[in-house]
């Protein structure tokens, strides 16, 4: 059995501690996240669902805990090796694509490719397969504003997995889409990840989709409860 690629170990989070006005958002959260796995987390709004991504993404350190990836612990490092883990290792998707609007699809997947030093032609040919298998090609010369709500997310799932990570990490991918297009956008995401085989930690408030993962997680006032 292989071992988890993400690991949260009693991660705790705290804002201004031992002030009046103190809050305690995460509350000895323990998570794993296997390869290949797509797990969906579930959480009423203020649970502390975003602080726990950001957390596990190497974007924020826990107060208490710590965060493994690959069995390393990188909670606490230095902000260079933390930035490199996620340039390499994750990829993240968020509720609104944050597409650059100046660059056309094709090349906002390019892009962080060759800032990771991959040559132009071979993030191009990247970027055409991944947005094939998300059925949006024919769409890679129009810039974000010409593209659907759909369509944009699906560019921005492409991008997200550019640098072929090993952790997608998604908050609301599909909230600011309709019913019919959220459950088509949803299909292209899991065709994804079961193509490229990494880990997939979902935030999300849809139950149906949430359903259809192989784990659904719940944190509720900031403790990970039975779904």
């Amino acid at each position: 059995m292989s071992d988890p690629v993400l690991s949260l170990k009693g991660v705790e989070k705290y804002y201004n501690k031992g002030l009046a006005n103190e809050v305690h958002v995460l509350r000895g959260v323990d998570l794993t996240l296997m390869p290949g796995e797509m797990v969906a987390l579930v959480a009423p709004s203020g649970a502390g669902k975003s602080t726990l991504l950001h957390i596990a993404g190497l974007l924020d350190d826990p107060s208490l805990g710590r965060v493994e990836i690959d069995g390393k612990v990188l909670s606490g490092k230095p902000d260079r090796l933390r930035t490199s883990t996620r340039r390499q290792d994750i990829g993240f998707v968020y509720q609104f694509h944050h597409l650059l609007p100046e660059f056309n699809a094709l090349e906002n997947i390019v892009l962080p490719q060759m800032a990771n030093g991959i040559s132009r032609t071979a993030a191009e040919e990247r970027a055409r397969e991944l947005l094939e298998n998300v059925g949006v090609r024919h769409r890679a010369d129009h810039r974000p504003a010409a593209l659907s709500g759909g369509e944009q997310q699906r560019v921005a799932f492409c991008r997200a997995l550019a640098n072929k990570p090993r952790i997608m990490l998604a908050d609301e991918p599909t909230g600011n889409l309709d019913p019919g297009t959220s459950d088509q956008v949803f299909e292209a995401l899991m065709m994804l990840v079961r193509g490229t085989g990494l880990a997939a930690l979902i935030a999300t408030h849809n139950l149906e989709l949430a359903a259809r993962m192989d784990r659904v997680l719940r944190l509720e006032d900031g403790k990970m409860v039975a779904a």
